[in-house]
């Protein structure tokens, strides 16, 4: 009976110690893995305007170097449907993932400005439907409000080879490039990915081959995406 006592103490030691030592590890992991969170989001936020970084690539910038970025050049807003600044947060605080599950005219959108010492370039978040899962992304405009001058896209569970080339293929982000969300006579239209390839210069894009569902998913994304901003973007070309 003895010996068991003292197993049973044992083990309850044990189990304390690995306890705290999980504990402790977790403290220790946890703001590095939410560091490492902060940098992926912010690097996939600066891909969209990855031909403004003064001739580094994405892959070529230091973690520092992102963060550096964000600091020195980058603003932070958050609007609302009605396109009012929501004066208390920043762009970074806004869970859009959460924000598209709110009635539309109830959301809160990020914008990222990023100003390269020439230019200005206003980064705001979509977010949509995929085949499989949900996809999203960040668009970049020039300081018209009217041209693109760069995207970048991210999935939940496209099929590699297919849909997962909204991210995994430069070629295809590259098409939205000089593409325009306004007709001539200013009025909002998107850009439409359009299977058959763009017959509109201005407004389409190439769809990519076998992923249809995906394709249409960016389309709806970007025109439902982009189309919540016109509020804010519309009060910014008054003043201008």
């Amino acid at each position: 009976m003895e010996s068991n006592s003292q197993i049973i103490k044992f083990m309850l030691v044990l189990t304390s110690v690995v306890a705290l030592g999980l504990t402790g590890l977790r403290q220790v992991t946890e703001p590095l893995a939410q560091r490492n969170e902060e940098i992926f989001e912010k690097r996939a936020i600066l891909l969209a305007v990855e031909d403004y970084l003064g001739g580094k690539t994405m892959a070529e910038l230091s973690d520092e170097e992102v963060l550096n970025i964000f600091e020195s050049q980058v603003q932070q807003l958050v609007v609302d449907a009605q396109g009012n600044v929501i004066e208390e947060m920043k762009a970074d605080e806004v869970d859009f993932a959460q924000e598209r599950k709110k009635p539309a005219d109830q959301r809160k959108y990020p914008i990222w400005i990023f100003n390269n010492g020439s230019e200005q370039f206003y980064i705001v978040a979509v977010r949509g439907n995929g085949l499989w899962d949900e996809i999203w992304g960040y668009v970049a405009l020039k300081s018209d409000l009217n041209t693109i001058a760069g995207v970048a896209f991210d999935h939940k569970g496209e099929t590699p080879g297919l849909g997962a080339e909204i991210k995994d293929n430069p070629a295809f982000r590259a098409q939205f490039k000089g593409k325009r969300i306004l007709d001539d006579e200013g009025r909002f239209v998107g850009v439409i990915v359009r299977k058959g390839g763009a017959r509109d210069p201005e407004h389409e894009v190439d769809a990519i081959s076998g992923a249809t569902i995906t394709s249409n998913g960016v389309t709806d994304m970007l025109v439902d995406g982009l189309r919540a901003y016109e509020a804010y973007f519309a009060k910014l070309r008054q003043v201008g």
